[in-house]
C-alpha cells in the first residue's frame, strides 16, 4: 500500500486528494493542515456588503476527509527531511511517506514599513471582516485600494482580487447611496495594472475606474504605509482605509527543506509539477514557482490544473512509470462588482474579455455552489 502526504487544505491539497482518490482507492492518503477546514477565497469580495456571511465560506472537511478516507494530522509543517520523506510538523511528529504533494499556499511579503496599517484581504475571513465593519463605521472619507507584486517573481501576484473589492465597495456605496461622501482610490507601482490579463483588460479597467470616478496612482513605488496615508516615491495619497496585497513569496518552513527554491523564494518545480531534483516530490498551486508565460497566474483555477497533473504523475511514479502530464496553462476568472461580471480568459493563444454583465455576476454564484458542493 503506498502512502501519499498532501500538505494544505486549500484548491490544489482538495483537488489533489481527489484525484488520487480517484486512482487508488486503497492508498494511504495523509492530508496536513493546522485546520480541517476549506476557505472558498473567491467569495472573499462578497463579505464586506453582507452578499455572503463567514460560515457559508468556511467549510468544515470532516465529512470529505470520512468519504475519502484521509487521514488528517492538525498541524503545520516545520520542515522535511530524508529528500521529503519525512514531514516535520509542529506537534513535534515525524510523518513518513512514499510520496509527497505541497500545496500548503504561500505567504505574502511584509517588508514595507507600516504595512499593519493595511488590511490584506487574502489573508482570510478575519481580515475581510475587518474591512466590512470598518465601512459600517465610517460616515465618510477616502478608501485606498491596491496591489504589488514580487519583484524577482513576475508571477507570485494576485490583483485580480483587488480589481474585485475595489469595484465591490463602489457598488456597495452607490446601492447604500452614500458614494457621494466616499473618495476611492487604486493605487499600484505597475504602470498597467492588471497586465497579466491581456492587453484589452488593462484598458478595460482603467476605463471602469474612470467611469466610476475612481482616482489612479499608477507607475510609482509603494514606500511605506502610514495609518492615514499611502506613500509613494512621487506622492502621499491620504486614506482612512488601505486595502493592500503585497507580492507572495514561499512559507517560512521551506528554509528547514532541501527543496530548490526559485529567486522569488517558492519551490522550483517543473511543467509536470515534479520539484526539481526530488524524489517523488510534487508541488501545486501558489507554493510553486513553474515554467510558463510571465503572465501564469497564481489563482484557484490554476492551483486546481497543477494539482490534478501533480497526482497523475506522482501515481505513475509510483507504480514505476514516468511521468508524462503536463498542465494547461490557463487564466480564467469573473472580475464581480456585486452586481455585474467581467468574464477573462487568457491562454498562450487566445484572450477574451467581456462586456459588464449581470449575467456573469449570477455565474459566478453558481460557480460558487457547483464547486463548494462536493466538499459539504
Amino acid at each position: 500500500m503506498n502512502h501519499i502526504s498532501v500538505i494544505g487544505s486549500g484548491f490544489g491539497a482538495l483537488t489533489a486528494i481527489r484525484a488520487l482518490r480517484a486512482q487508488d482507492k486503497t492508498a494511504h492518503l495523509t492530508l496536513i493542515s493546522p485546520k480541517a477546514e476549506f476557505v472558498f477565497m473567491p467569495s472573499l469580495i462578497w463579505l464586506p456588503s453582507g452578499i455572503r456571511s463567514p460560515e457559508s465560506l468556511s467549510i468544515p472537511l470532516e465529512k470529505f476527509f470520512r468519504n475519502m478516507r484521509v487521514d488528517f494530522h492538525q498541524a503545520s509543517v516545520t520542515g522535511l527531511q530524508d529528500g521529503g520523506r519525512t514531514v516535520i510538523t509542529s506537534t513535534g511528529e515525524h510523518l513518513t511517506n512514499d510520496g509527497l504533494i505541497i500545496a500548503s499556499g504561500s505567504r505574502f511579503i511584509q517588508k514595507l514599513p507600516g504595512l499593519d496599517h493595511a488590511i490584506i484581504p487574502c489573508q482570510g475571513i478575519s481580515a475581510v471582516l475587518k474591512i466590512r465593519d470598518r465601512l459600517q463605521q465610517m460616515t465618510h472619507g477616502t478608501i485606498a485600494v491596491g496591489f504589488s507584486g514580487n519583484p524577482t517573481e513576475p508571477s507570485a501576484m494576485r490583483g485580480g482580487p483587488m480589481f474585485e473589492f475595489l469595484f465591490g465597495i463602489d457598488q456597495q456605496l452607490r446601492r447604500e447611496k452614500r458614494r457621494d461622501r466616499f473618495k476611492l482610490v487604486f493605487f499600484s507601482p505597475a504602470e498597467k495594472p492588471g497586465a497579466r490579463l491581456g492587453p484589452k483588460a488593462v484598458q478595460h479597467l482603467l476605463s471602469e475606474m474612470k467611469n466610476r470616478q475612481i482616482e489612479t496612482h499608477l507607475g510609482h513605488k509603494i514606500k511605506a504605509f502610514e495609518e492615514k496615508a499611502v506613500i509613494t516615491e512621487n506622492t502621499t495619497i491620504p486614506s482612512d482605509l488601505i486595502l493592500f496585497m503585497p507580492g507572495m513569496t514561499g512559507h517560512l518552513w521551506l528554509d528547514n527543506t532541501e527543496l530548490p527554491r526559485s529567486p522569488g523564494g517558492l519551490i522550483q518545480a517543473d511543467n509536470r509539477c515534479r520539484v526539481q531534483g526530488m524524489d517523488k516530490v510534487y508541488v501545486a498551486g501558489d507554493s510553486g514557482s513553474f515554467p510558463g508565460p510571465e503572465w501564469m497566474p497564481k489563482q484557484a483555477h490554476m492551483a486546481d490544473l497543477q494539482a490534478a497533473t501533480a497526482a497523475k504523475n506522482l501515481w505513475a511514479e509510483l507504480q514505476g512509470k514516468s511521468p508524462t502530464h503536463t498542465f494547461k496553462v490557463e487564466l480564467a476568472c469573473i472580475i464581480d462588482s456585486h452586481h455585474r461580471g467581467i468574464l477573462v480568459v487568457r491562454t498562450p493563444t487566445f484572450n477574451l474579455i467581456s462586456p459588464p454583465l449581470r449575467l456573469l455576476h449570477w455565474a459566478k454564484k453558481l460557480f460558487e455552489w457547483w464547486y463548494i458542493r462536493r466538499y459539504r
